[in-house]
């Protein structure tokens, strides 16, 4: 038994505050069918290779980008190899129209440059192509043969738009991690760990738990001219099945709540608690929630506003916590 998400007509988001309102603050992927169909790139994307290229040429600000290119018998499989210490692609440096004309010009290989940023490689196609309720952020074009990326998870929001081929997105939400099976953190194919369960055989011994994931999957197939909102921490396998495949991504963090990167904080506990004796991390765990993740609510609900002192709203106070951290990392 596999999962649903939820359908929001685009029509109903007419700009950034209402979107966030509506899509972004449940934290639920959301299926917005249509929401790119009116791009004039979408539109030129139909009408074939020729007429992409030359539309895409209007914009090239004639960069270089990194490719990843694979032999054909990887079939757009991008992963590691098989004894997890390097890859079966690697990645080659082009011109940006080079790249492009080789993707159109070969079908039975396996080559895609992606997470390009549109205001410095191609400026102007954003702006030719708007989303009224996308954050104010550049978009990033991806571009390749059929491909599938592993499973992973990205670290801030998304609005994915696919405006040539098709995707298909198996999601499985971020609790799923345990049973997942992670890969390193630190030795990836793109900046996030993959789930190496999502891609093995099915019933791989490897990975018993994996059963569990698979009951929790959400499986989405979106057209051209479609977008799926995904929130950060949400895994996803992507399959574009096309024989040109052409996404647009907004990435940005939706609920921004200081300078510090919530991974780093990560990384920091890590250090400081993953290697201590299980009674003492279960301690830890109790003041991360009661400070942190507030299942209780504020943990100074008890006091006055005005007494919450460091832990209370403002700017202010977050950089008296990080400035009080600080010390504290340098042995103060």
């Amino acid at each position: 038994m596999t999962g649903t998400a939820t359908e929001i007509d685009p029509a109903a988001l007419p700009d950034a505050s209402v979107f966030q309102r509506v899509v972004a603050d449940p934290c639920r992927p959301v299926i917005l069918r249509g929401a790119v169909r009116h791009w004039s790139l979408t539109r030129v994307a139909a009408d074939g290779n020729a007429a992409l290229a030359a539309y895409l040429g209007r914009f090239d600000a004639g960069r270089e980008v990194e490719a990843f290119v694979g032999d054909p018998a990887i079939a757009g499989r991008y992963h590691y190899s098989d004894d997890l210490a390097g890859f079966n692609f690697t990645r080659q440096t082009l011109p940006l129209n080079q790249a492009i004309r080789r993707i159109m010009e070969t079908a039975d290989q396996s080559l895609y440059v992606g997470s390009l940023p549109m205001s410095v490689f191609l400026p102007g196609l954003a702006e030719d192509n708007p989303l009224p309720f996308a954050p104010a952020v550049s978009p990033r074009l991806w571009i390749g043969h059929a491909s599938i990326v592993g499973c992973h998870y990205d670290m801030s929001d998304n609005i994915a738009c696919v405006v040539a081929g098709r995707r298909r997105f198996t999601l499985y939400p971020p609790d799923a991690i345990g049973d997942l099976y992670v890969g390193p953190i630190d030795h990836t194919m793109a900046g996030q760990p993959v789930a190496l369960a999502a891609d093995a055989e099915p019933d791989d011994p490897r990975y018993p738990r994996f059963a569990q994931a698979r009951e929790r999957a959400i499986t989405i197939d979106l057209e051209a001219g479609d977008a799926l909102y995904l929130p950060k921490l949400w895994w996803h396998r992507v399959e574009a099945t096309g024989k040109l495949n052409l996404l647009v991504n907004y990435w940005w963090d939706a609920f921004p709540a200081g300078p510090d990167q919530p991974f780093a904080a990560m990384l920091l506990a890590l250090t400081a608690i993953a290697g201590r004796p299980e009674p003492e991390r279960a301690a830890w765990r109790a003041w991360f929630d009661h400070y942190v993740f507030r299942p209780d609510g504020h943990p100074l609900a008890h006091l006055p506003t005005d007494r919450h002192g460091v832990l209370g709203e403002g700017r202010e106070n977050i950089g008296m916590l990080r400035a009080h951290a600080m010390r504290l990392l340098r042995g103060g």
